[in-house]
């Protein structure tokens, strides 16, 4: 009788899966960029807004999540 290696699902997969679609988003930008436009400070503004508003985005929904589970700073969890 072999029992496999388990593991607690974790509130935060939704956000992973998030995370991994925004730097999937944000690769495909940086590939793109220089078809969208040619002149670099575009460039550099478009991959800055992208990059200032997937990470309040995490944030938010990280807060979102931690907020829905109740669980607070400094707590253990055991």
């Amino acid at each position: 009788n072999v029992r496999g290696f388990t593991v607690a699902a974790s509130p935060l997969n939704s956000v992973k899966l998030e995370l991994a679609v925004i730097c999937c988003g944000g690769v495909l930008l940086l590939l793109l960029q220089e078809r969208i436009t040619s002149n670099s400070l575009l460039q550099l503004g478009l991959l800055a807004g992208y990059g200032a508003t997937s990470m309040l985005w995490i944030l938010y929904r990280v807060r979102q999540v931690v907020r829905k589970t109740g669980v607070r700073y400094g707590q253990n969890q055991e």
